[in-house]
């Protein structure tokens, strides 16, 4: 009697496993969407396995995630959500080695979106970035 109730109970646990296993990878998925355009940005200091990281999710219907938004969500606009065609702005950056690597994934007009790049200074990915990984303001 105690060896049936004991397979009733295992039984009862795998059954319980495969039901929350079933259903974790769509509850997954829909915490992972947002809607409309958006980008989980982050810029770290250092190379690219250094802790300094700072991150932020930047939306785009209607522009929110940091203090120049609105303003970084019209250049990805204006380039079809592809952050390497953003115009390069004009300016002097100082010859000082201070890498900071930018990435974006996200999703824009429904296609996927990944984007990385190590700049030798913050003000070399400002130039070439725009607003996007202006997580400061």
């Amino acid at each position: 009697m105690t060896y049936i109730s004991r397979a009733t109970t295992a039984a009862g646990l795998l059954l319980a496993a495969a039901g929350l296993l079933a259903a974790g990878p769509a509850q997954a998925e829909a915490r992972g969407t947002f809607p409309g355009n958006w980008l989980y940005l982050t810029v770290t200091k250092g190379d690219a396995q250094s802790s300094d990281t700072r991150g932020t999710l930047l939306l785009c219907d209607p522009p929110q995630g940091h203090a120049r938004a609105a303003e970084a969500c019209a250049e990805l606009a204006g380039t079809d959500g592809d952050v390497s065609r953003i115009q390069t702005k004009s300016g002097f950056c100082p010859m000082i080695w201070a890498p900071v690597t930018a990435r974006a994934r996200g999703q824009w007009n429904g296609r996927p979106i990944r984007f990385e790049q190590t700049y030798s200074s913050r003000c070399v990915m400002n130039a070439r970035t725009g607003a996007v990984f202006s997580l400061d303001g």
